[in-house]
């Protein structure tokens, strides 16, 4: 399956070409679903689910784009070809991108503002990656 959306960042310097490995691909989904799981544990503090959240919803989203044979190294261009890679619609990588931004928040100044919602809408939207995901590798 090609794209030309995707081929289009490729010759824009924005994607790589990439022939999928199977170990790496194994692993990113693996990290995913663990990650998810472990999110989904109340019993851990909110910065924790909702750092277990965005890398599950990252190591997912890039799965989804190394099993096409691109590579991308922004973390928020992973999340923005969902629409290309698993036919994601706008509004769950959208909640995607939103919780890159706080996750850099969190990151990079310190700050996480503890949004119970925003960790619900990206469990959600992980869970609906996963799904689309299971069913693309049945085929």
């Amino acid at each position: 399956m090609t794209s030309d959306k995707l081929e289009n960042l490729v010759s824009i310097g924005r994607l790589k070409k990439e022939p999928p490995r199977a170990d790496e691909l194994g692993g990113l989904k693996r990290s995913g679903v663990s990650r998810l799981a472990d999110a989904e544990r109340h019993d851990l503090s909110f910065e924790s689910r909702f750092d277990l959240a965005y890398n599950a919803a990252h190591a997912l989203a890039l799965y989804a784009l190394r099993r096409m044979g691109y590579r991308s190294e922004n973390r928020y261009l992973v999340f923005q070809t969902l629409p290309e890679t698993v036919g994601m619609p706008a509004g769950h990588w959208r909640v995607l991108a939103k919780a890159h931004a706080i996750r850099n928040l969190a990151e990079y100044e310190g700050y996480l503002e503890q949004d119970e919602r925003l960790l619900a809408d990206v469990l959600a939207a992980t869970r609906a990656l996963l799904d689309v995901l299971a069913v693309d590798d049945q085929q």
